[in-house]
């Protein structure tokens, strides 16, 4: 098998010409170049396409003219919407969705885009909706929706060093030496189905409003793994080698009754109950290999989950500018996929159970707002996070029996005159798990390097910080605006975090203060545009050193008492500068 370099090249819509010339060059005279060189995609956005922003563009060729290009040379091209500061009203840009229809309509060879943004990426998959609403009389009225979402895509890796079994390869031999490890590219896939419909029966008269309503739905997803390259590979690799396949299905059902009543004046009751019931299975082979039974872990998930989830609550408005309120909540919820495809076969999670406590003050008027949130969060069976991070890096998580977050949120918001606004909001909170119980593994290492495992061990705690749960949070926001310029300082501090739930002082994120700069200008040109700001943002203002984020994780060696702790940080940047322009039309 001969190997390859596949180039991705930038300036899809910028360096048409240049393309037009270079392309024709590099099909009619390959001699010019590597034979081992290959063209994997062109990428990049028009110059005025917001989904498109944090690149700097200059391109404004027609795109008809650009994908003609690519489809005359049988190249790949890919947009590059690199925003992730969107917001939901960007999704309805016109220019940016008809460049996806085009995209789609001349997808030979198949063209893709490049995303850095969640919102955009559930938007841009294959959505149907039908929308029924109907007003019987002035009380009553009908809301039914039914929906249907249609998912698919990938992400590829190369791994260095893997071992071949892995991923139901066979060893080969070169010059007599036989190889079980070896670097490789690897696919993972996925084909989702998501559909169903909601509704909703709504009565307002007097004092009262209410609603009678549910929803059913049901996802279908097969999930799997290609290997479609091999370093130094001797024998036949299928592009299409499967190394792990596994099939979800989870049907959602719930209905409800809710109802607010005016009590007298100013002070109302409310009543939230919702019946919800999962069938959740998952078959196939996890993508995780099991050494121990050199096997790939089994994925044997057939699930049941019935919850009732009540919410009761006083709100009573004293005057128009004092509110005080209370409530009463439980919350269920089943585990997520990861958790069942992170966690251990043998015994998968469990349902997490919420009784959530709540009360608070708020007070308003032209340039005052200012309120307290009083709050208890009892747990049974929380998925909370370890510490650890499964082969791609998200962070795992296991359930504790009993737990508990409580606490206050403090907001102030003050606006003394037109150009000026200062706003803080603060918590202080205990985040605790009760009677925390510590799995350690352990090992011994032999004198050639290898190592044998030895019994886990329980270690019993009493109450435990639980993971990456400061027990104070900061923020602060000053702004400016006047006659277009604006001007905005906002800090935050973080308190110590404990980066695993056995609270050991070894494996923690020290506090953090970091401040961002904003400054920006605003102003309208008297022809084509509608306006033009212009500014830039000085990120990490007093060039802070910090972490906001890592993984740990202890075992121990021989005995116990010669415990090892382990950890590592994303330490963060330090000041850096970004600047914007952005375009009104």
């Amino acid at each position: 098998m001969r190997n390859r370099a596949y180039y991705h090249l930038p300036g899809l819509f910028e360096f048409y010409e240049l393309y037009r010339v270079f392309l024709s060059l590099y099909r009619e005279h390959r001699e010019y170049f590597y034979d081992w060189c290959e063209i994997g995609s062109i990428y990049g956005a028009p110059s005025d396409c917001i989904w498109g922003g944090g690149r700097t563009s200059f391109g404004d060729t027609e795109t008809e003219k650009v994908l003609d290009l690519m489809q005359e040379y049988k190249i790949s091209a890919r947009l590059t919407f690199s925003n992730s500061l969107l917001r939901e009203e960007h999704l309805q840009d016109r220019k940016c969705n008809t460049l996806c229809s085009l995209l789609e309509e001349r997808n030979e060879p198949q063209n893709g885009v490049i995303i850095h943004s969640d919102l955009l990426l559930n938007y841009l998959q294959k959505n149907y909706q039908l929308l029924f609403n109907h007003t019987f009389s002035t009380a009553w009225n009908l809301n039914v929706a039914l929906h249907y979402t249609k998912g698919d895509g990938y992400y590829e890796e190369y791994k260095d060093g893997r071992s071949l079994i892995e991923y139901g390869l066979k060893p080969f031999t070169i010059d007599g030496t036989e190889i079980t490890k070896s670097d490789l590219v690897r696919q993972k896939k996925m084909d989702n189905k998501f559909g169903g419909g909601v509704f909703s029966l709504n009565y307002t008269v007097n004092r009262l409003n209410a609603s009678l309503g549910g929803g059913l739905n049901q996802y279908r997803g097969n999930n799997f793994g290609r290997v479609p390259w091999v370093k130094n590979y001797v024998g036949t690799l299928s592009p299409d080698h499967e190394y792990y396949r596994n099939k979800s299905k989870k049907t959602d059902g719930n209905i409800y009754l809710k109802a607010n009543y005016d009590l007298t004046r100013g002070l109302s009751a409310y009543a939230d109950l919702q019946y919800r019931h999962i069938d959740y299975t998952i078959d196939g082979n996890n993508d995780k290999y099991d050494w121990s039974k050199n096997a790939l872990r089994p994925l044997a998930v057939d699930k049941k989950f019935d919850f009732f989830n009540p919410k009761v609550g006083l709100n009573w408005n004293i005057t128009s500018n004092h509110r005080v309120y209370a409530s009463f909540s439980v919350a269920q919820k089943e585990p997520t996929r990861n958790n069942y495809t992170d966690g251990d076969p043998d015994s998968y999670p469990k349902a997490e159970k919420l009784l959530d406590y709540e009360a608070g003050y708020t007070f308003a008027n032209q340039w005052l707002t200012a309120g307290a949130n009083f709050y208890y969060m009892d747990y049974t069976d929380q998925l909370v996070l370890t510490g650890a991070l499964n082969d791609i890096g998200e962070a795992l998580t296991e359930n504790v029996p009993d737990s508990y977050r409580m606490g206050v949120e403090l907001m102030l918001g003050i606006k003394p005159c037109k150009w000026f606004q200062w706003d803080i909001n603060a918590t202080w909170s205990k985040n605790r798990i009760q009677d925390f119980v510590e799995s350690l593994p352990g090992y011994h290492y032999n004198e050639n390097g290898s190592s044998t495992s030895l019994p886990t061990v329980q270690i019993k705690h009493k109450d435990t910080h639980i993971a990456f749960s400061p027990d104070f949070l900061f923020n602060n926001r000053f702004s400016f605006n006047y006659k277009g310029f604006e001007a905005a300082l906002q800090s935050q501090f973080v308190s110590k975090q404990y980066m695993t739930n056995a609270e050991v002082e070894a494996l923690t994120l020290d506090k953090y203060f970091v401040s961002n700069l904003n400054l920006a200008y605003s102003f309208r040109p008297k022809k084509v545009l509608k306006e033009v700001t212009v500014g830039f943002t000085v990120y990490n203002l007093f060039n802070e050193k910090y972490e906001n984020n890592g993984w740990a994780s202890s075992d121990y060696t021989d005995t116990v008492e010669n415990r090892g702790n382990y950890a590592g940080y994303a330490a963060q940047a330090g000041t850096n500068v970004m600047g914007h322009v952005s375009f009104r039309f």
